[in-house]
């Protein structure tokens, strides 16, 4: 819906109004509106949208496509509803799945489309300690060998360190002594090969011990973070190097046009033509001489 208002405004300034309210005219072309992830968890993820225009007549049916980016597979499921709010829980995902998806009406090819991450953690609180879990690459990498092992990092937001906890090469790591009042950020990725040289993707989880809360879904927060860390300090690296080679440039031309001046000032065309020497042409009563 939509509120208007009107009032005059030539040639005087009139009083505003009462407002109206506008419905949107239906129109089954466009695509939903103001779709979202409500929640992600390991295996599925609870999806949110409104209809294309407001309090639909009729029951729409929606058209959910899911992309799996990893591997290279593609479904849909259909939901008919005449909501003008509307839910679904989307099942069947992998831990640590990468998903593309988008949502449209039957038959039409506007879509409302985001990028998904599942859980790749999970993790296991006990008295003294927690157990972080995760799923084997070689399900969704056919390549990986599982003696090549798992690494673990940790990134306590206190002292702003982080710290190699080990490897292993099962799909479990046990780990204590977390303070009370520390926020933890773990990673676990594929063991570095060639000398570091070659590591595979991290799967991140934040833990607050204090709560016993965690949440795969905020490192993309996290890297979000990073990135407006990053560009704005690589686009002041882009000013200040082309701040200096426009005051070069500068420099150069200034002491170029100084130099002209010096020249032009120390040098005058009359000056040659005095030191000239005469030639004239030989007269009738000289006589010429051929050898």
């Amino acid at each position: 819906m939509i509120y208007l208002q009107a009032r005059a405004v030539s040639p005087f300034l009139g009083p505003p109004s009462d407002y109206a309210v506008v419905k949107m005219i239906p129109d089954e072309r466009l695509p939903p509106r103001n779709l979202h992830r409500v929640r992600v968890d390991k295996n599925q993820a609870t999806l949110k949208w409104q209809p294309p225009y407001d309090t639909p007549d009729a029951p729409l049916t929606y058209v959910i496509h899911v992309k799996d980016v990893i591997r290279k597979g593609e479904r849909d499921y259909k939901l008919t509803t005449q909501n003008n709010t509307v839910e679904y829980l989307l099942k069947g995902l992998e831990p640590g799945g990468r998903y593309i998806v988008s949502v449209r009406l039957r038959n039409m090819t506007k879509e409302a489309s985001f990028n998904l991450n599942t859980e790749a953690l999970k993790i296991l609180t006990e008295n003294d300690h927690v157990f972080l879990f995760w799923k084997s690459l070689a399900v969704r990498e056919k390549g990986f060998n599982e003696s090549r092992g798992y690494e673990v990092h940790m990134f306590d937001s206190v002292t702003n360190q982080t710290s190699y906890l080990g490897n292993t090469t099962e799909t479990y790591f046990r780990i204590s002594s977390l303070l009370v009042g520390h926020n933890y950020t773990f990673s676990v990725q594929a063991s570095c090969l060639l000398g570091g040289q070659l590591c595979g993707e991290p799967a991140l989880l934040l833990y607050n011990p204090q709560t016993g809360s965690s949440d795969a879904s905020r490192s993309e927060n996290h890297s979000r973070d990073m990135a407006s860390v990053v560009v704005p300090v690589l686009f002041l690296l882009l000013v200040i190097v082309g701040g200096g080679l426009v005051a070069l440039y500068i420099r150069h031309r200034r002491l170029q046009n100084n130099f002209t001046a010096f020249a032009n000032s120390h040098y005058n065309s009359r000056d040659d033509d005095e030191d000239a020497p005469m030639i004239s042409g030989f007269s009738d009563d000289v006589p010429m001489v051929i050898a």
